[in-house]
């Protein structure tokens, strides 16, 4: 019985360090290329700015693939620093758009009220709209070393399969302006959702508004992890 207490207060013991350190001050205060030597792998995080509800779904696992894990280590705070410069710069550039920077990513997000406006039942994009896609676009070429996501949603207003379409058509405009304005073809995966992924509550205005939105994720590439694992190495 002894033996058997002692275990699980060992037990209890290391989980009370682990939640200690996950909650105390200085990781929740930590930038992003901090926390890229904390969390280790996995993009959970990343994954639910992008597509909201229902994470967990298998259906996912092609975007999941595309944003990879989170690097850790001396890597991971190389490239935490990268992202978080990028990060600066869309916020200073493109100061009508909702930028967090989760995981070793950056979420873009671009709604009625942040950036690029759709007009309704509208894929076509408008003369502000392309304002500031043309400012993101410049960021893109000064950070070449990047994939981009560019994920399309809707509410739940309509039919489901007008909405599906919809939501193609919005993320498609997004990534061929961006195309357009130089960014390389090869950089970009362009998936949508319809009304599938609410992150907001479809029973509001407001929530209805949010979720009419289309999502860029910006994660490091190949290329940028392999030189930020060798540039580790040396230090």
């Amino acid at each position: 019985m002894r033996k058997t207490i002692n275990k699980i207060s060992i037990v209890a013991l290391a989980l009370l360090v682990t939640v200690s350190f996950s909650s105390c001050e200085a990781t929740k205060n930590a930038n992003n290329k901090q926390k890229g030597a904390v969390i280790g792998a996995g993009a959970g995080a990343l994954l639910g700015a992008i597509i909201g509800n229902n994470v967990g779904n298998g259906k996912n696992s092609k975007i999941g693939a595309v944003i990879g894990g989170v690097v850790g280590g001396g890597a991971g705070v190389l490239i935490g620093k990268k992202m978080d410069d990028q990060a600066k710069k869309i916020e200073t550039e493109v100061p009508g758009a909702e930028v967090e920077r989760v995981d070793d990513g950056i979420v873009v997000t671009f709604d009625e009220n942040s950036g690029v406006y759709f007009d309704t039942n509208k894929s076509d994009i408008n003369a502000k709209s392309k304002a500031n896609l043309d400012k993101l676009a410049k960021v893109f070429l000064e950070f070449p070393d990047t994939k981009i996501v560019v994920v399309g949603h809707t509410d739940s207003s309509g039919r489901d399969d007008y909405n599906l379409i919809l939501s193609e058509k919005r993320a498609k405009s997004v990534t061929a302006y961006l195309i357009n304005d130089g960014v390389a073809e090869s950089r970009f995966e362009t998936l949508w959702y319809g009304e599938t992924k609410p992150k907001y509550d479809n029973t509001t205005a407001e929530g209805r508004a949010k979720n009419r939105r289309v999502n860029l994720a910006i994660v490091p590439n190949e290329k940028m992890v392999k030189e930020a694992k060798v540039e580790a190495n040396k230090q």
